[in-house]
């Protein structure tokens, strides 16, 4: 008569996975405390190892895949919280390692106050990756001009600030000045211009997509009533964080931007510094851009509701200081609308006491 052995299945609180390329580490705790469970598994058998474990909260850390990971482990049955990097190290112990890591994620993910990162959709993580794409060539655009310039000025050649003019007189400049540059270097001039053609095509075929969902999710169109907020910006933030849920008020979201000030207080006595620059710096700095553009245009300040407020702070703040304060409250507003479904409205009915 043969004995079968059978695997006792714990029952489990909370599992921790450290997220790898090929091999996840899985730590998970008891309602007690103690660790009940230790596994390293491969990234194709996710799906069977975890249908073989009882229901339970499952931490990982936001990472490439987390959102998978955990759109995959809900259809299962379990509760997946997906937790920043920094939230994890007060729960760090020994040296590091995988499963160390995975007993950190596994114990910061108990913790009821811990806020976590709100899981993304397919369309949104589709939406982002436009961005990060024509973020990339954007950056590759302006560094190809940069080395043009470069070019042209060890030659002894001086271009005015712009990417227009630099247009308008490249050739012109190639051949006017074909006795001090040799064929080669023109050569190799050309040849980054027909790069910068090519960059600029590109960028405004990923534009026009966006532009285009833009004008189709409706989220989008009531982020684009807000002033200063575009297809650009308004894409990128339902991208970044879908319908405002992970954030209680608007001076969260603010604050996970880095457009507040940082804050350095003990003893009773609040000590603030310069905008602390914390969370999607690509957003923040859409956000900016927006401040300056509406900061270029002070005869417009009256249609909107924050008029009064932008006129004063003008006059006592610099240019810069009131840019980011402008983004701070552009950002908030903005997080209003999309969080009850609303759309920005310019023209306010004034209340006076009789």
């Amino acid at each position: 008569m043969t004995k079968q052995s059978t695997e006792t299945i714990p029952v489990l609180s909370s599992i921790g996975i450290d997220i790898g390329k090929d091999v996840f580490h899985l730590v998970g705790f008891d309602p007690v405390g103690n660790l009940v469970l230790r596994r390293k598994i491969k990234r194709l058998a996710l799906v069977s190892e975890f249908k073989k474990l009882p229901r339970c909260i499952v931490g990982m850390e936001a990472c490439l895949s987390a959102h998978f990971v955990s759109r995959t482990l809900r259809k299962l049955g379990f509760e997946p919280r997906i937790i920043p990097a920094k939230y994890t190290k007060p729960f760090f112990k020994g040296q590091k390692n995988d499963f160390n890591d995975a007993e950190a994620i596994a114990e910061a993910a108990l913790r009821p106050n811990l806020k976590v990162v709100q899981e993304k959709t397919q369309e949104q993580l589709d939406l982002q990756a436009l961005h990060r794409v024509r973020s990339r060539l954007v950056s590759r655009r302006t560094a190809t001009i940069n080395q043009i310039r470069a070019f042209l000025i060890e030659q002894g050649i001086t271009v005015r600030t712009g990417a227009r003019s630099l247009r308008n007189s490249l050739f012109a400049i190639l051949d006017n000045r074909k006795d001090e540059i040799s064929p080669r270097m023109s050569e190799i001039i050309v040849g980054l211009y027909e790069d910068w053609l090519w960059l600029d095509e590109r960028i405004e075929g990923i534009t026009d997509e966006i532009e285009t969902i833009s004008k189709q999710e409706a989220n989008c169109l009531r982020l684009m009533t807000v002033p200063g907020i575009g297809p650009i910006i308004s894409t990128a933030m339902v991208a970044a964080i879908g319908t405002g849920e992970a954030f209680d008020r608007g001076r969260d979201f603010g604050a996970w931007l880095g457009l507040v000030p940082r804050q350095y207080s003990t003893g009773g006595k609040p000590v603030l510094g310069r905008i602390s620059k914390r969370g999607s710096r690509y957003l923040r700095t859409l956000f900016v851009q927006a401040a300056h553009i509406i900061l270029m245009r002070p005869h417009n300040w009256k249609r909107f509701s924050f008029g009064p407020w932008l006129e004063q702070a003008s006059q006592r703040m610099h240019k810069n200081k009131l840019a980011a304060a402008l983004a701070n409250k552009l950002a908030r507003i903005a997080w209003s609308f999309l969080r009850n479904a609303k759309a920005f409205d310019t023209n306010r009915v004034e209340v006076t006491a009789v």
